[in-house]
């Protein structure tokens, strides 16, 4: 369990350090998660240790937004004032990853143009 927490733990230091050294505009830990991401997938499977410290992780992914949830009491005025922007920002960007999530399925679904999948053929 030790050993799986620690190369989890160096790919996000791997990525952080990429990320700092290249000026990258891509956060470490979504560098380190590419970085885990490319070992499994060249070891082809996750190994049992790797996967219960993950399942460990994201069954206690809540506590991960405690921080947030703070930080956004503390700025309630000012989110207040930008609501507008806030809530604009927010709304886009949802229709715009439903339709980019759209267009990705359609085109590497296999769907057909009269709404069948080339699995019922």
């Amino acid at each position: 369990m030790l050993k799986a927490l620690t190369a989890i733990l160096l790919c996000q230091l791997a990525g952080e350090t990429i990320s700092a050294a290249s000026g990258l505009p891509l956060p470490g830990p979504v560098i380190g998660m590419v970085i885990l991401f490319a070992v499994l997938a060249i070891r082809k499977g996750v190994p049992k240790d790797i996967g219960t410290v993950g399942d460990t992780l994201l069954s206690n992914l809540s506590l991960l937004f405690v921080p947030a949830g703070v930080g956004i009491m503390q700025h309630a005025a000012r989110l207040e004032a930008e609501a507008l922007p806030v809530v604009t920002a927010i709304v886009v960007s949802t229709l715009v990853t439903i339709a980019v999530t759209g267009f990705v399925m359609a085109k590497l679904g296999g769907s057909r143009p009269d709404g069948g999948t080339t699995e019922e053929a």
